[in-house]
């Protein structure tokens, strides 16, 4: 059905161990010349079945789509997205009446390397990490449509930032089904204006909604810094639940805007400023120390050879940090980069307390929520770690 690949005999234990991935390395042989995107075929060297993925001329040569014999068709798109929906159905996710925001699909998490899809209101936003899954947007819009029926009125494609360079240099940012002004959505209660279009990733940050919630039930009647606050997310929370002061910082004066119009369509009773500034240098600079102070950076690192760099300037952050918490305060830190795995950043922010001379305790371990499930054989995706510190002299 499609072009073979066959892999060497020492490197067939992670396919058979279900992983997703097959690097470039493993690769015996291949039957005929394929492009990047095409379909293929994953063999052992005796010519055994093992996988059905797509092929890219990169490290990662190989994502896997089936550990079954099949065709990758429409009713295969289908299929896999009704599977995905069941999952948050299951969650209770898609009926729950104080959040109409969630992800529908999280990649190798939902058995799809390269696909993310997110759920806004009645606004499905898809963003591809590679080329095959790319080539094959179409399929994935029509198994939308299938599945959502009425209950969707736009599908946005949001890829050409995330595809390489080259494939992408003739791509953009489009409505594959009809069309819709950004909108306001609500998370717990909490509304926030999203911008696809403009905005990161697909325009917000959904993997911090439990953990945001989990700062509302600490906030009331105290002062807040939300670092790296993006559109104001753990800030909206704060002053929802009754924070007396909350202060967002972000280097980006679009994402003050957009934190500062959030503010604006919720009612609230604290206090709130925000800071377009750098956010070590707002730690360095000013005097205010706070009752709850929250740390969620960008990505330090997206590869190997940057997780060095990238410890130190989380240790450097957090020891910054953690001299602006108050006596008996608490901290909520966060890493999102997949290769500082938990064990790394533990020990990262480990480093950081012992350097702060402070006494900490460690109260909470935080991850994604259940809407950004892992794949037990894809360890990689376990890649937001978080801990709540309560922080003493």
């Amino acid at each position: 059905m499609y072009t073979k690949i066959y892999l060497k005999k020492n490197k067939l234990a992670a396919v058979k161990r279900f992983h997703p991935w097959i690097f470039s390395g493993a690769i015996q042989r291949i039957e005929k010349p394929v492009e990047d995107g095409e379909l293929v075929e994953v063999c052992a060297p005796n010519g055994n079945f093992l996988a059905i993925g797509y092929y890219q001329d990169n490290t990662i040569a190989i994502r896997v789509l089936s550990f079954k014999k099949e065709e990758i068709n429409a009713n295969f798109w289908n299929e896999t997205i009704k599977r995905a929906y069941n999952l948050r159905e299951q969650l209770q996710i898609t009926t729950d009446l104080s959040t109409n925001a969630y992800r529908l699909f999280h990649a190798e998490g939902d058995h799809i390397p390269g696909l993310i899809i997110d759920i806004y209101d009645k606004v499905a936003v898809v963003q591809c990490h590679s080329i095959g899954i790319h080539q094959r947007i179409e399929q994935i819009k029509n198994a939308l449509i299938h599945v959502y029926g009425n209950k969707l009125d736009a599908v946005y494609d949001k890829s050409k930032g995330t595809l390489p360079k080259e494939y992408a240099k003739d791509k953009e940012n489009r409505y594959l089904f009809g069309k819709t002004d950004n909108q306001t959505i609500k998370e717990n209660k909490n509304m926030f204006q999203v911008n696809w279009e403009e905005g990161q990733k697909t325009g917000f940050f959904l993997d911090q909604r439990d953990n945001r919630n989990l700062l509302a039930q600490y906030a009331s009647g105290k002062s807040v810094l939300n670092t790296f606050c993006y559109s104001g997310g753990f800030s909206i929370y704060a002053l929802n639940a009754g924070a007396s002061l909350v202060h967002s910082v972000d280097v980006s004066k679009k994402a003050i805007e957009w934190t500062n119009e959030n503010a604006e369509i919720n009612t609230f009773e604290g206090g709130h400023e925000a800071y377009a500034m750098d956010v070590l240098k707002f730690l360095k600079q000013t005097d205010q120390k706070y009752d709850i102070v929250v740390v969620d950076p960008p990505a330090y690192a997206k590869s190997q050879k940057a997780r060095h760099n990238a410890i130190q300037g989380y240790k450097r952050l957090n020891i910054a940090a953690f001299k602006k918490v108050k006596k008996g305060g608490l901290m909520f830190t966060f890493s999102c980069s997949q290769v500082v795995n938990r064990a790394l950043f533990s020990h990262t922010i480990l480093a950081a307390a012992l350097e702060s001379g402070r006494k900490i305790r460690v109260l909470h371990h935080l991850s994604q929520p259940a809407d950004h499930p892992m794949n037990i054989f894809h360890p990689e995706g376990n890649y937001l770690k978080g801990l709540v510190l309560s922080v003493d002299d």
